[in-house]
């Protein structure tokens, strides 16, 4: 008889040591390796048990090939002797284990770069904050807007410390020295890839339960993006600022998709609009990308809807409360073609729970989600509950 309580233990070790590696992030890796490793000590038992030689010997930092090779009368001509020399090639567990960290970070590499993120050349920002997109290769160069800490662009040449990339529909130049690159640039990717649903048609329902006889809770036009919490049977749950609830999995396309920069493009605000608007509009915009935290109040750190409108406001003198319906009861109330840069645009389900700045031009800029951050949206991603105006 052969003791398989030695082989949970051999198992159950040979996971702690991988897991320990810094380089192995991608617990598919650690479960495959793993699983190997069983295997083979399985086999190898089996085989001598079959064979009536030698039973095989444990020990925690053994590797696989050093099991096969310890038994390998018990393999020849045996039914699992395809599967030994299968198993026999590149899985030395203690090699794998005791090698030096170069070898270690050459498999992860090669494990990682086969996960295809839809880029050629991928980059990922890694500098504290939002990375400045410039339209020329030069501190002076025009603001053309801002990649999230963690976003991701596609790299398309090098230029005197500077990349050109690509990143969402913007593309332009960005320091090279906050862009991560290769293996860094994949670990950093497979931490921020996120399932998204992006609605394909005007005026999609969003419902309370995965019914068309639910009610609505809200109406989304095409293009918006919604981070997916859950898919189900022909419905899809998505979450919506702070709001969550329900759509058709029939018009939503399921995406799994990596944050990408965000444009700043000028805005025409027209003639009559008071520079004191113009510039509250502007001091929000330099936020757009930083962190969304649900009660927080700082603009660097992290803030909510309530929280961004309040700070940035209090900026030019107007001090509003903590919470978007309590906000909605200041001002003046106006109607959505009224609006001007500035105004805050206020949504729900049911009632008032997210706050938004006007910008013009039909856009908004607010703190959305966790998932999304500070953002900009087309004010009438969903239907506005209230409109009010506190600048003349």
């Amino acid at each position: 008889m052969y003791d398989f309580e030695k082989v949970k233990d051999f198992t159950n070790t040979t996971v702690e040591k991988i897991s320990e590696s810094k380089y192995i992030r991608d617990k598919r890796i650690v479960h495959s390796v793993t699983l190997a490793c069983a295997f083979g000590v399985v086999f190898g038992m089996c085989a001598a048990a079959n064979t009536g030689t030698q039973p095989v010997t444990f020990s925690t930092t053994a590797g696989i090939t050093s099991v096969l090779a310890s038994n390998s009368a018990a393999y020849s001509g045996s039914a699992t002797a395809g599967i030994s020399s299968v198993l026999a090639v590149n899985l030395d567990v203690e090699n794998a284990l005791n090698s030096s960290d170069s070898a270690v970070i050459s498999t992860a590499a090669s494990d990682s770069s086969d996960v295809d993120y839809g880029y050629e050349n991928l980059g990922m920002g890694k500098c504290a904050g939002n990375l400045n997109v410039r339209e020329t290769p030069s501190e002076g160069g025009k603001l053309l807007g801002k990649l999230p800490e963690h976003g991701a662009v596609e790299i398309l040449k090098e230029e005197d410390g500077w990349y050109q990339i690509e990143s969402g529909e913007l593309e332009g130049y960005v320091k090279a020295e906050y862009i991560a690159t290769g293996d860094e640039a994949y670990e950093i990717a497979a931490d921020e890839i996120a399932t998204m649903a992006t609605v394909t048609g005007d005026g999609l329902r969003i419902r309370q339960e995965p019914s068309t006889d639910s009610p609505v809770i809200i109406n989304l036009n095409s293009g918006e993006k919604l981070p997916v919490v859950e898919k189900l049977d022909g419905w899809v749950k998505v979450s919506v600022d702070s709001d969550e609830g329900y759509v058709s999995a029939d018009f939503v396309e399921i995406a799994d998709e990596l944050p990408t920069a965000k444009s700043l493009d000028e805005l025409a605000y027209g003639a009559g609009v008071s520079d004191v608007r113009v510039n509250l509009v502007n001091n929000a915009l330099q936020y757009v990308g930083n962190r969304y935290v649900w009660g927080g109040t700082s603009l660097t750190n992290g803030v909510d809807c309530s929280g961004f409108t309040m700070q940035i406001y209090a900026q030019y003198g107007i001090y509003l409360p903590h919470s978007s319906r309590a906000q909605a009861g200041y001002g003046r109330a106006i109607s959505a073609s009224e609006a001007q840069p500035g105004d805050l645009f206020f949504y729900g389900s049911g009632g008032i729970s997210h706050v938004a700045i006007y910008m013009g031009g039909g856009q908004i800029v607010h703190a959305s989600s966790a998932r999304t951050g500070i953002k900009i949206s087309n004010a009438f991603y969903r239907s506005p509950l209230k409109v009010v105006t506190l600048l003349h």
